[in-house]
């Protein structure tokens, strides 16, 4: 398996290159060549796998450097760090299925790949005897699922930013409390748009990135989004085995498009997906380009679901290659567009192919509480307002002809001001958060610009 930029000029990687470049040396993200298809006889067995031998199988037709008794020790290794034996388990709730996503380290499904990703970091450096420096932007859970899937690693050094005041206080705290030396919190004063385009400028600057051996932890990465596509096997498994479906929709709250994407390539290597429902709070840029073909941005919203306050969504643009039938010269067209305009434009056949592709709904604060209690009232289940949004785009969207599955992003308790106002009692603390506010802390805040973080990571880079 080999892997290309969206915008062509970076071709015929490696899958260990492909992880270390992270964002393509010409600005595009990194995809396979060709997408593995399965059959209904491979996705059949796989529903008969525990879920690290089926995240084994999904990884090997994608890793081709990787010996597969390294490739399997490194799968074991980021799963066992999971509470629940089956590491993404499914409960149905309400007419719904609730995909678990929240029994990693954080809390949050950012765990299920970067558990995975600081792994197979450190296995790369020390196979190489390199060093590296991770920088990346975080709108609450990827930083901290980065840093703890990091914190400790051989020759690592690991950067985060997050907007300031813009994240959950749990979010905030999962971060600042990681004291390790590798570990480099910084708050920056604006938002996280601000931060993914800081990240993405760096980047663009071969010279310093590669002076300083930058890597990306955030889901422009490609092994990112390639964790993530198991989960949607192992749920379809667990669903199937349950109802007797051939077919199931998934509603998946996303901002960045990278959970949502990995669902998109789920179904082109041939899981039967019937529909993938975009469920977005009030920063609706993605819902807006899957209803109207309105790609366009606007100001960032302080919503309930702060994971989910974007209006890059950084993801888009693997989307746009498909979309664009593998034509780099039209991706980079639009991206250059968009960067100068704020907006794209798309074509009668092109909405029509989005439609296809997805369904979307917007969601805002009072639909999101009052999900939440209903759902809590009727079930004792008690959704965080991420989940929330995506099972009030289930409940809306949906026509019942098939099981609808629903991507339980993070734990309640990392929101428990909002889970507090929907039910009037405060969600029960796993054992991780308890006492998290008294623990040392350490983080800087710092300007939103370039020259100030790259001099930061100039300062302590390894």
């Amino acid at each position: 398996m080999r892997y290309m930029s969206t915008r062509g000029q970076v071709r015929n990687l490696s899958f260990k290159q492909a992880v270390l470049m992270g964002l393509a040396d010409d600005g595009g993200l990194l995809l396979p060549e060709s997408i593995p298809t399965l059959t209904p006889g491979d996705i059949a067995a796989f529903s008969k796998l525990a879920y690290p031998e089926l995240a084994l199988q999904i990884l090997s037709r994608f890793v081709g450097d990787i010996p597969s008794a390294d490739l399997k020790d490194l799968i074991d290794r980021s799963y066992a760090s999971f509470t629940h034996p089956e590491v993404t388990p499914v409960v149905h709730k309400d007419g719904v299925f609730i995909l678990e996503l929240f029994h990693g380290p954080t809390l949050a499904f950012k765990d299920v790949a970067l558990q995975l990703l600081g792994n197979l970091f450190e296995y790369l450096l020390k196979e190489r005897g390199e060093k590296m420096n991770i920088l990346g932007a975080t709108s609450g859970d990827t930083g901290s699922a980065a840093i703890y899937g990091l914190r400790g690693k051989a020759n690592i050094n690991i950067f985060i930013l997050h907007p300031k005041g813009r994240v959950s206080p749990i979010q905030e705290l999962q971060m600042t409390t990681v004291v390790d030396p590798n570990v480099f919190n910084l708050a920056i004063e604006g938002t996280f748009d601000d931060g993914q385009a800081i990240v993405k400028e760096i980047f663009g600057d071969l010279e310093f990135k590669s002076r300083h051996a930058l890597g990306a932890i955030n889901s422009i990465n490609w092994a990112r989004v390639l964790a993530q596509v198991v989960y949607y096997f192992y749920a379809f498994g667990q669903v199937q085995k349950q109802t007797g479906c051939k077919q199931v929709n998934f509603s998946v709250p996303t901002g960045n498009f990278g959970d949502i994407f990995a669902g998109y390539i789920a179904r082109r290597m041939g899981l039967p997906i019937h529909k993938l429902i975009l469920a977005t709070n009030e920063n609706n840029i993605l819902a807006r380009f899957v209803r109207d073909g309105d790609y366009s941005i606007s100001a960032v919203v302080e919503t309930l679901s702060p994971s989910m306050d974007i209006q890059l969504a950084s993801n888009f643009e693997r989307y746009l290659f498909y979309l664009y039938e593998g034509d780099c010269s039209r991706v980079c067209q639009a991206m250059e567009s968009f960067r100068t305009s704020g907006r794209l434009e798309f074509s009668g056949a092109e909405k029509e192919q989005v439609g296809n592709d997805f369904l979307a709904l917007s969601v805002d604060k009072p639909a999101t509480l009052t999900t939440i209690g209903d759902f809590h009232t009727l079930t004792g289940y008690i959704l965080d307002p991420h989940t929330a949004v995506g099972v009030k785009a289930a409940q809306q969207l949906s026509d019942g002809t098939v099981p609808v599955i629903c991507l339980a992003t993070a734990h309640p308790a990392k929101f428990g001001d909002a889970v507090q106002e929907a039910i009037g009692q405060i969600p029960p603390v796993p054992a991780s958060l308890q006492g998290i506010e008294n623990r040392p802390k350490r983080c800087e805040v710092v300007a939103a610009t370039s020259a100030v973080i790259k001099g930061y990571v100039t300062e302590h880079a390894r």
